[in-house]
């Protein structure tokens, strides 16, 4: 069983840098990115022959990831912490970096299962339905953290904290939500956009929390990824963006 396992372990090694080392680039996102930028990065590889690497979690999880050692050349995050958090450990380019993508946060329940929930200071949520509350973790996802901050300060809070589900990234708290495991969950507009599963109950005021800002930069001196890095600014990549829902913050 050990020896299976240590076996499969590095198989697992092996095609994972395999992967790595036939890739022109690799690039790291948060996770509300993976259908956009994997459209994106379909479309840019089908023009030029370059080919990237992509890999989608919480922004959180990408910068320990990337500390770490892992060989990235373009970090995307969800919030500018993380973003910080890189640039302090010397492992981001600050010249590169842009804020380029807003989002919108919105309440979700699963399809067909709607309630009334007002999302404004001194509204109701906690008695608006019964189960748990799903969003990303809400001291280390931006999703989640985004989530927290809106509800504290529109005083829902503390009515609804004993049933919040914190997952590893907002697109598992949108699964969740789907598949019926939580009656309620926050999450991007974009995410909410892509599910056939979900129906929105509301969106939370842009004033409840830090405006949702994706900053991206170069993590290393590749010019192929420096060159994706521009075309990411570029109309072709700003229409599929808008169609997923992203505001574009630079022109």
């Amino acid at each position: 069983m050990l020896l299976n396992t240590i076996r499969y372990l590095l198989i697992a090694s092996l095609i994972s840098f395999s992967a790595f080392a036939k890739a022109d680039f690799m690039i790291v996102a948060a996770a509300s990115l993976t259908n956009a930028l994997g459209d994106i990065s379909k479309a840019y590889q089908a023009k030029t022959g370059v080919k990237i690497t992509t890999s989608f979690a919480a922004s959180s999880a990408l910068a320990k990831q990337v500390e770490n050692g892992l060989p990235a050349d373009i970090f995307i995050s969800a919030d500018s912490k993380w973003m910080d958090y890189l640039y302090d450990k010397g492992k981001v380019d600050g010249t590169s970096r842009k804020e380029f993508l807003g989002n919108t946060l919105v309440l979700i329940a699963p399809k067909g299962q709607s309630f009334r929930a007002n999302l404004v200071k001194g509204g109701q949520l906690a008695n608006a339905f019964e189960g748990k509350l799903c969003t990303g973790e809400t001291e280390t996802v931006p999703a989640g953290k985004y989530a927290k901050e809106a509800l504290q300060k529109l005083g829902l809070w503390d009515g609804i904290k004993s049933r919040v589900v914190g997952t590893e990234d907002v697109r598992a708290a949108l699964a969740f939500v789907e598949r019926g495991e939580c009656a309620a969950g926050i999450v991007y507009e974009t995410d909410a956009r892509i599910s056939k599963k979900v129906d929105v109950i509301g969106t939370f005021p842009e004033d409840s929390h830090a405006p949702i800002v994706y900053p991206m930069a170069m993590l290393s001196q590749s010019e192929e990824a420096k060159a994706f890095l521009e075309y990411l600014n570029q109309a072709d990549a700003a229409k599929i963006f808008a169609e997923y829902g992203f505001k574009r913050l630079q022109p």
